[in-house]
């Protein structure tokens, strides 16, 4: 049986590249649906040429969120207006940092994001996550506490589940490794302190900085997160190794055990 076309009014279809399927559709339009939608590309490509211009006079400061995020997509989507998309993808996920925090299939269940921009937008969240880890690597962590806390924010506070994260650091206090230990759901991740101290003396790591999230957004601690952080601590003390922090972090601010005094 022959497939039918794809249509661009159908809900339940979606070309693999939504790129290139937007780059294609004016060529197949005749009459007066061409003029429509020259009419309609040179408004968007106005719009662009002023949003560019604005961004590279004065800077970021002059955009809205969703003017950033605009600027973006229209790399990513060439020929498309994506004021909608940008303004639906922040109306989706709170903010622009939420934007870039989701799976690719919570990213595509936005009207006008397929696969391709979904994983564009994942990879640009990968190089800025990088980015912000670099500017730790070998450094003495414990001087660098603002960025350790940037970092991790930009890290976890948006993840749906929750992560145990440790940072492996020398007896200079210099990062190490950063790893993600163990990962469980919205509200629960199993930590194995012997693991924790197993891996700490794989790494030859002399002292450790603990960090989790909270899903819920509120990074108080619970009980079992002090219960949880006194026995790692009492597991690698023997064997020379130094729990720094807990850090816990929620989507609009973090807590440290050690700021509160709960370690």
């Amino acid at each position: 049986m022959t497939k039918p076309p794809f249509s661009p009014d159908s809900d339940d279809s979606q070309p693999a590249d939504e790129r290139g399927f937007f780059a294609e559709q004016p060529a197949k339009r005749s009459g007066l649906g061409i003029q429509a939608a020259q009419q309609e590309e040179a408004h968007y490509h106005g719009h662009r040429d002023r949003l560019r211009t604005r961004y590279r006079d004065h800077g970021d400061t002059a955009l809205a969120d969703y003017e950033i995020l605009e600027l973006l997509l229209f790399r990513l989507i060439p020929r498309r207006d994506t004021k909608p998309i940008a303004k639906a993808l922040l109306e989706r996920f709170g903010t622009l940092a939420g934007v870039f925090a989701p799976s690719p299939t919570l990213l595509q269940e936005v009207k006008g994001i397929g696969e391709s921009v979904a994983f564009d937008l994942k990879l640009i969240s990968t190089v800025a996550h990088r980015t912000l880890k670099s500017e730790l690597k070998g450094k003495q962590v414990l001087a660098s506490w603002s960025s350790v806390i940037e970092y991790c924010h930009a890290a976890m506070a948006h993840e749906t589940r929750e992560q145990f994260r440790i940072l492996f650091l020398d007896k200079r206090n210099a990062l190490i490794a950063d790893e993600v230990q163990q990962t469980g759901t919205v509200d629960h991740t199993p930590v194995y302190p012997r693991e924790v101290v197993k891996r700490a003396l794989e790494l030859s790591a002399t002292a450790l900085i603990l960090v989790h999230n909270h899903p819920s957004g509120d990074p108080t601690p619970s009980r079992a997160d002090i219960d949880m952080t006194k026995m790692i601590i009492e597991t690698a003390k023997p064997l020379g190794i130094t729990v720094h922090d807990h850090i816990i972090i929620g989507k609009d601010g973090h807590a440290s055990l050690k700021g509160l005094r709960l370690i």
